[in-house]
């Protein structure tokens, strides 16, 4: 049974930064595309970051462009979202989740499996 647990949200001045991490165990990590999406109160979930399966391709949201890096580490099955100068708006329940799509994609009924989410807190 896969199992993804994040890491690494908190309560951070605006500018500063955070790193979340995903550690992911059940399935073989390397072969699936990972991403980072985030849900703040009274909205609906949205898509932050994609990585594909050997992390040579990755997409971002507009919003996240120039500040937010996906990376990951297939030997450690774990994937991660460097998050630099945050914003306000950035507050929210961040979640990663799993894909057995071939091509990244954004959307989120394309991923099977996610973690419970971290509350990244971000204050003006």
């Amino acid at each position: 049974q896969v199992q993804l647990v994040e890491s690494g949200g908190g309560l951070v001045q605006a500018g500063g930064s955070l790193r979340l991490a995903c550690a992911v165990s059940g399935r073989n990590f390397s072969s699936y595309v990972m991403g980072w999406f985030r849900q703040a109160p009274g909205k609906e979930r949205e898509f932050v970051a994609v990585i594909g399966r050997s992390g040579s391709t990755r997409y971002y949201t507009d919003s996240v462009k120039g500040r937010f890096t996906i990376s990951r580490d297939n030997a450690k099955n774990t994937v991660y979202l460097q998050m630099n100068s945050l914003k306000p708006e950035d507050t929210a329940v961040y979640y990663c989740a799993q894909s057995g799509r071939v091509v990244p994609t954004a959307t989120p009924h394309a991923f099977d499996s996610w973690g419970q989410g971290t509350q990244v807190t971000v204050s003006s």
